[in-house]
């Protein structure tokens, strides 16, 4: 188990990263069937350019991030802009920033629908605690893991209130606090030096506990639909076990469908980040964020050094001078707030 900061910053930035890398391998492939991934690209394997008349990748080179890194690594910086309390005007604000920013760009990817209609709300005059109250889609999830980095599992309720907290503008509903919380919980056992079965099994945990917060949303239990979906790919041909995911998980933007369908990845792959990412890609739907969350958490799992560094020179629209800062930033945050739990007695430790 990693003790110190070169560690635990390695598997940081491998989350990070490896979130990237399954963001910009599902980039072409979203919102589209699994047929139609067959019938214009065959077997995703690399990045490629997205065919010319796709919905909201169009114009993007092989290789490009998407809204699911970009948003990870704002909602990073304000983290560590905002110390120990969130601060939620500057989150909303630099949500507002970075949308106006992408349509300058000429994107067509721009903020979900949870986080568009939340910020609607608060421009109208709403509360943040209140704008988010039906967001119930996967968009906490998918730029979540900043938490997981920055917060310890040694008290999981202080790692689960964090998340719930960076939810509340645009997500602050039971089903999409859960699901984030299993994604961070699953990313801070990885930085702590946890194989990914190991990140699993505290996902599931951490998923129970989001439960129990938030505006209270009709969907599957978050908890057991990750538990379900790996045992559901658990032994099976890789072939079978994603068709299986497609057939019964389910890959739509829903908190309990790509989810679940990213743990059942992240089982499929045996923890391997480009695995986790060269199958989200086929999936069909959205592949993007099903790949940049499978891939970020078998990233904090493996570390930045072993992620396959002539896919990491190929992507495009990241700095990783900043992302190298950022996830040290974020470590030192969580040494810091490890330090403070240990002088506290550290109770709560997460199994």
């Amino acid at each position: 188990m990693p003790d110190d900061a070169g560690s635990m910053t390695d598997r940081a930035l491998g989350a990070l990263v490896g979130g990237a890398l399954g963001d910009a391998l599902g980039m072409p492939t979203q919102l589209l069937s699994p047929e139609r991934i067959a019938e214009l690209y065959g077997h995703v394997e690399g990045f490629i350019t997205p065919f010319a008349d796709h919905p909201v990748s169009k114009g993007l080179p092989a290789g490009t991030i998407t809204d699911d890194t970009e948003q990870a690594l704002l909602l990073g910086r304000i983290l560590v802009e905002s110390g120990n309390r969130f601060d939620h005007a500057r989150w909303v604000n630099a949500l507002l920033d970075w949308e106006r920013d992408v349509k300058a760009r000429g994107s067509y990817d721009l903020l979900g629908p949870s986080t568009k209609r939340a910020i609607d709300a608060i421009n109208n005059g709403i509360p943040a605690e209140e704008a988010g109250r039906s967001g119930d889609t996967n968009g906490a999830a998918m730029r979540i893991a900043p938490v997981g980095i920055m917060m310890p599992l040694e008290s999981l309720d202080a790692l689960v209130a964090k998340v719930a907290e960076t939810c509340m503008a645009t997500h602050n509903t039971s089903i999409a606090i859960a699901s984030a919380a299993a994604v961070a919980a699953a990313i801070s056992r990885g930085v702590a030096g946890g194989d990914w079965r190991a990140a699993s099994d505290n996902a599931i945990t951490a998923a129970r506990r989001g439960a129990t917060l938030g505006h209270w949303a009709t969907g599957g239990d978050i908890a057991a639909r990750i538990a379900w979906a790996q045992e559901l790919v658990r032994g099976k041909a890789t072939k079978d076990a994603i068709r299986l995911i497609i057939d019964l998980v389910g890959t739509g933007v829903a908190s309990q469908e790509s989810v679940p369908a990213a743990f059942a990845v992240l089982e499929v792959a045996g923890g391997d980040p480009w695995q986790a990412a060269v199958i989200s890609a086929n999936l069909g739907g959205d592949t993007d964020t099903i790949g940049a969350i499978a891939a970020g958490m078998a990233g904090a799992c493996t570390g930045f050094s072993r992620l396959p560094q002539n896919r990491i020179a190929n992507l495009k629209g990241i700095d990783m001078t900043g992302v190298s800062a950022l996830a040290a930033d974020l470590v030192v945050a969580r040494m810091s707030k490890g330090r403070v739990d240990k002088g506290s007695g550290g109770k709560d430790a997460a199994a």
